[in-house]
């Protein structure tokens, strides 16, 4: 099944459908603790991930957060962003969703704190984090890792999979079985 038809599907339903087609498999990937902070947009598409933390030994010239995927992305992409490091400052803000609309990605989801909030709004670009925060990440967190596997709540997501988020909550669906939920959900 090729990502367009599986995106197509994935927008055609909610996340309680997703998220009991999970149950039924017995499948992580439901985060409940993430909302949508700027648009009223649900979004689904295939998975870019970043991983930020405090780990500034890493080799190589300081790069803005986040900035690796936005120009990786292709149109529809939804970036995912693991901003765990414990300290209160934004993963994602509003030069990234200017250079990430312009790119026409989906939109955001980042387990961690986000800022510019408006400005995201504004733009019409959708954001779904925790929380929203005026810190900059600027000297206190860096980006650790691009398109490799993080941890969004209790779902360890992979570059490649596929995600639904709308006002209900957040679903993740693991690449090699996206097409097996989605008959589920759409039965459901």
């Amino acid at each position: 099944m090729n990502k367009n038809n599986i995106v197509a599907r994935l927008k055609q339903l909610d996340t309680p459908a997703v998220s009991d087609a999970l149950d039924r498999l017995e499948l992580p990937g439901r985060v409940t603790h993430l909302r949508r902070l700027t648009t009223g947009q649900s979004i689904a598409g295939q998975v870019l991930t970043v991983k930020l933390g405090t780990d500034k030994a890493l080799s190589g010239p300081p790069r803005h957060l986040c900035t690796s995927a936005v120009e990786a992305a292709n149109p529809g992409d939804i970036l995912v962003i693991e901003q765990r490091s414990g300290i209160e400052a934004a993963g994602w803000g509003g030069i990234l969703s200017n250079g990430a609309k312009v790119k026409e990605i989906a939109g955001i989801i980042c387990d961690g704190p986000v800022r510019d909030v408006d400005e995201s709004r504004d733009l019409d670009f959708p954001a779904f984090a925790e929380r929203a925060v005026p810190t900059t990440a600027r000297g206190r967190i860096v980006e650790e890792a691009f398109n490799e596997p993080v941890a969004v709540g209790d779902a360890t997501v992979t570059p490649g999979d596929y995600v639904l988020a709308n006002g209900s909550g957040v679903c993740f669906l693991v690449a090699d079985r996206a097409g097996e939920i989605l008959e589920v959900a759409e039965m459901i």
